[in-house]
């Protein structure tokens, strides 16, 4: 099996319901598998840790989860246009992967959740593209031969998938938002196949 790393952050939910339909994408490819990963949030008290293992949800990511994966999927929820503090926070550790060349060559998507129409998200999916560039990934995005781009009212983007929370957060991800993102992993995972055993 091929491992795939769905790895996020999510304050409300919503970030992590995307990476949940992104890994179905991804398993819906046979041979793939998905291996979802979360971020501890960060505090400005140097004293706060959060606990060891989460309490729901996926596990904390480990660098040994860049090793071991053949692509990656990366999540956030915007923040003024760029990737949660969280998330920024552990790819700043990863200096040493970059170094390796650990994630050189593989495959990679975006993807996030914002408040409003023009909350940033685009800017965060292109933000978030810059790390993993660096790290020298081959960087994918949704084609528009995915019917629920022209369709969607709410997200849904060529840079990545995204989602329409609404200001209270309460906004459910809507059956394009949950085709594209669906989309979006299943074309990680067929691209990583191609990669990993060429024809």
């Amino acid at each position: 099996m091929v491992d795939i790393l769905v790895l996020y952050y999510s304050r409300h939910g919503a970030t992590k319901q995307l990476a949940q339909l992104i890994a179905r994408g991804i398993e819906s490819i046979p041979g793939c598998q998905a291996r979802l990963r979360t971020v501890p949030a960060v505090s400005t008290v140097v004293e706060a840790v959060e606990p060891a293992v989460p309490e729901a949800g996926a596990p904390y990511v480990e660098l040994t989860d860049l090793k071991e994966c053949a692509g990656l999927a990366l999540g956030s929820p915007t923040r003024f246009g760029n990737m949660a503090a969280p998330l920024k926070y552990f790819l700043d550790g990863t200096s040493g992967d970059w170094l390796a060349g650990t994630l050189a060559g593989k495959p990679a998507v975006v993807f996030t959740s914002t408040s409003s129409p023009h909350g940033g998200n685009e800017a965060t999916l292109l933000t978030m593209m810059l790390p993993l560039l660096h790290h020298g990934m081959c960087i994918l995005g949704i084609p528009y031969s995915e019917p629920g781009l022209t369709l969607t009212q709410g997200g849904g983007t060529p840079y990545g998938a995204s989602h329409l929370a609404g200001h209270d957060g309460r906004r459910t991800i809507d059956e394009h938002e949950k085709a594209l993102a669906m989309a979006l992993g299943k074309r990680l995972a067929e691209t990583t196949l191609k990669l990993v055993r060429p024809l």
